[in-house]
């Protein structure tokens, strides 16, 4: 059983490092090509004036926009391409930690039966409120970040060529340092899966979910949201509301602390080629997604705005659309 376990859990790890590796290898590869024409320069000076409020230069823009509507990985390697420094490097992973990947993970949440506006409302509003609250408050971090094996150059490449060939060796590193995690990542998962370790931590997290204002069927789905993410975990997450009949209010409470922690292992040791501490990272997350939960719950509870729209469900037998 172990040994089955582990054969599959390294090749789920090499197909997962393939399919992201064909996301960052060509991203990586172009960005390090347009950091050297016009286009870039051009863009960050258009969006320099929006940026300085989250206390970034324009160049990070592009990153930006890359991990909220793609993911982490496009994010990481237009990032890998960039000069910046310790602070706007942790102010991007910090903002894409609670906003990234959009388009698929609030389609995920949507599906369970979670509004569209709560996701979207509570991922950009922490991103953006995250970043400026850093930027307020964290004078440090100005000097150049470091990103692992990839080192940025002090002389700019002679030629199209010496620039084809830089970003290619930036993108190569990129993966490898990727593989690194996610391999042994997948090959852990896969484990947890096969010998039911999920359920036996779900029973663990009921006194959590009970703390936050849940009940304790609501368990499995947070273990999931937790350990897979949104996007990973969706199937599992789907079918753990489907069996454990989990009701339209913990469902959403469930999501609005998933939505800002979530996939907390895979998300934070993503960050460290980037160089930055990641523990202050998943610390800021986890408060954040704690502290906004306990307090919609408290909301809810004392205006019975849930409990009327409750009313109109039938909590055992309700199944969200599918």
């Amino acid at each position: 059983m172990l040994l089955a376990s582990m054969k599959r859990g390294l090749l789920v790890g090499l197909k997962t490092t393939w399919t992201l590796g064909k996301i960052i290898f060509p991203i990586t590869l172009i960005m390090a090509v347009l950091q050297y024409t016009p286009i870039l320069p051009w863009i960050a000076k258009v969006i320099t004036p929006l940026m300085k409020l989250f206390g970034l230069t324009g160049d990070a823009a592009i990153p930006l926009v890359l991990g909220y509507f793609l993911n982490i990985y496009a994010a990481i390697g237009a990032i890998l391409t960039l000069p910046l420094s310790v602070k706007e490097v942790f102010i991007l992973a910090i903002m894409l930690s609670f906003a990234h990947n959009l388009l698929v993970e609030s389609s995920v949440a949507v599906k369970t039966g979670v509004k569209l506006w709560i996701v979207l409302v509570t991922r950009l509003g922490l991103s953006f409120l995250a970043a400026i609250m850093v930027n307020l408050f964290w004078h440090g971090g100005g000097q150049a970040a470091h990103y692992g094996l990839v080192q940025t150059s002090s002389t700019s490449p002679n030629g199209f060529m010496a620039i084809l060939l830089e970003g290619i060796q930036k993108a190569g590193l990129g993966i490898f340092q990727l593989a690194l995690i996610v391999i042994p990542l997948m090959f852990v998962i896969q484990i947890l899966k096969d010998f039911q370790w999920l359920t036996k931590f779900s029973k663990v997290m009921s006194p959590f979910t009970r703390m936050l204002g849940m009940k304790e069927n609501t368990s499995t789905t947070m273990a999931a949201g937790l350990f897979f993410g949104l996007a990973y975990g969706a199937g599992v997450m789907i079918q753990a509301v489907e069996e454990d009949g989990v009701s339209q209010k913990d469902l959403t409470l469930a999501f609005i602390f998933l939505v800002a922690c979530h996939a907390v292992v895979e998300d934070t040791l993503l960050f460290i080629p980037l160089g930055i501490q990641v523990w202050p990272l998943f610390l800021i997350r986890l408060g954040v997604a704690i502290l906004l939960t306990l307090i919609v719950g408290t909301i809810w509870k004392r205006s019975g705005i849930m409990k009327r729209k409750e009313a109109s469900y039938d909590n055992k037998n309700y199944h969200p659309p599918v």
